[in-house]
């Protein structure tokens, strides 16, 4: 004999809550929530919209709307002449009785390996608390707030930056024409507007010229140690085997290790004017040897140029892109001289790359928010920006030599050695071998000091304990202070 579905003893809903209106959307949500709890089960005839019309005092076609939304959600099933009923495939086993934790431990599924690889990433480019030393903080004498509310008040209202519809993926016009200008005379870099694509910052370039450079099977040259952002880039798009990474000297990238390592790789990715997080340029010589191995090799060249305007002692280093504009893709940013929450920076593409880099764009998130390129544009065209790296240079240059003098009177040289370099906002504070630099990031951040360890930016088997220090937007007490936390953790762990 068939069996005759229960009809439902429906739990008490409460009142419907007349005042907020859509009530066949409220007798929907709980019904739903009756599913979810168990008060319902699958396979369960539900009362006639008639009757639940009348218990709930509405009329009965509020009910008969409810009942269809729940039907096409998969929620509900109805057959002529067999009523309605909670859907048959509703019907998961449940968990034993054995308390609440237990039916969510069943219940989690486990994460799949990409999923994981990402959650760990998001654990370790968690921001820093904005205390010393965490990396390009602009407050008082480094802060554009002033002149860029300004800028911003009068382009916002009725100016360009006013709202609008889509706009060009490669960003706006203005923007690129000031970018472009702005990197022939401060960069040496060779390119007209048309070949800069605006970008969210420089993870994002990297990101783009990652996906359009490397083939499923393709390697890349990977400085070690490197920025972690270019590092985990190519583990989450599955190129782990790829991913050769060629050792850096006092010269920089060595060249000749990454031709005996990896001689048909498809790309290198470098810092040539300040390599991250060491700090060295990349040597005229080995400037010389990356172009004629890419030129030879077919192969790419991506340049991250990401504060290359902040040296201290002498000029900044011409970029690598104007020695051979056809091979190198190059990347710069506004979030390191400006302010990170920006989110602008740029890529210079060669011209047959520059459909490419679009099409990448587009897929990824269309085009870049319009209204802040038309500021950054104003205050590049207007002068702005090049006045505020002068100021930004002199203040920062002042407190690098401040942090070098403190540091070095306060650690033994036998526990903690600074890597010189003459620019940047960051310094490299090597720690000796017996030092877990996890485990010093851990213990400064318990002190009130923000840094972060060196050691992961290393291949594995390759690692050196060290922390990464920034310097810039902390006034001198600040930053005098939080050296002599960072110091009494140090030498607390190195006795």
């Amino acid at each position: 004999m068939a069996r005759t579905a229960r009809v439902a003893d429906l739990p008490s809903f409460g009142a419907l809550d007349r005042g907020a209106g859509n009530l066949s959307r409220q007798i929907a949500e709980a019904l739903r929530q009756a599913v979810r709890e168990g008060h319902i089960r699958a396979g369960d005839a539900l009362p006639s919209t008639r009757s639940l019309a009348a218990s709930f005092q509405v009329a009965r076609g509020t009910v008969i709307e409810a009942y269809e939304q729940l039907i096409a959600e998969g929620f509900l099933e109805s057959n002529a002449g067999a009523g309605t009923r909670v859907a048959h495939t509703l019907n998961t086993p449940r968990a034993a009785v054995g308390g609440e934790a237990e039916s969510r431990a069943v219940a989690e599924p486990g994460l799949p390996e990409s999923a994981a690889l990402f959650a760990q990433i998001a654990r370790e480019f968690r921001p820093l608390e904005p205390i010393p030393f965490a990396i390009s903080v602009p407050v008082g004498l480094t802060a554009p707030a002033d002149v860029w509310r300004r800028l911003g008040n009068r382009l916002r209202a009725r100016g360009p930056a006013a709202p609008t519809g889509y706009a060009d993926p490669l960003g706006a016009l203005p923007l690129r024409e000031a970018i472009a200008a702005y990197v022939r005379k401060s960069r040496s870099v060779r390119c007209e507007a048309d070949q800069v694509i605006v970008t969210s910052g420089t993870q994002q370039g990297l990101f783009l010229a990652s996906r359009v450079l490397l083939g499923p099977r393709d390697q890349a040259w990977i400085e070690n140690p490197a920025y972690r952002g270019v590092t985990a880039i190519m583990e989450s798009l599955g190129y782990q085997q790829g991913m050769v990474r060629v050792p850096v000297d006092a010269e920089g990238l060595d060249v000749e290790a990454g031709m005996r390592m990896a001689p048909q790789a498809r790309a290198a990715f470098v810092t040539p004017s300040h390599q991250y997080p060491l700090g060295m340029p990349l040597s005229m010589a080995r400037r010389t040897a990356l172009l004629a191995w890419a030129r030879n090799s077919n192969a790419w060249v991506v340049e991250d140029d990401y504060d290359s305007e902040l040296r201290y002692e002498g000029y900044p280093f011409p970029a690598l892109q104007g020695l051979d504009p056809d091979r190198v893709v190059y990347l710069g940013t506004f979030s390191k001289i400006l302010f990170p929450s920006l989110r602008l920076g740029y890529a210079v593409v060669p011209r047959n790359l520059i459909d490419a880099f679009c099409g990448a764009r587009v897929l990824m998130d269309r085009h870049p928010p319009t209204a802040d390129q038309h500021v950054l544009a104003a205050f590049i065209a207007e002068g702005h920006l090049e006045r505020h790296i002068r100021k930004v240079r002199n203040v920062y240059a002042e407190h690098r030599v401040q942090l070098m003098k403190t540091l070095g009177e306060l650690l033994p040289r036998e526990l903690a050695l600074i890597e010189p370099g003459d620019q940047g906002m960051h310094l490299v504070l090597w720690l000796a071998k017996q030092f877990d630099d996890h485990r010093v990031v851990e213990r400064a951040a318990r002190a009130g000091v923000a840094v972060r360890a060196v050691s992961p930016m290393f291949a594995p088997g390759t690692g050196r304990p060290g922390l990464v220090l920034g310097f810039g937007g902390f006034s001198r007490e600040q930053m005098g202070d939080a050296a002599r936390r960072l110091a009494g953790v140090i030498v607390g762990m190195g006795g």
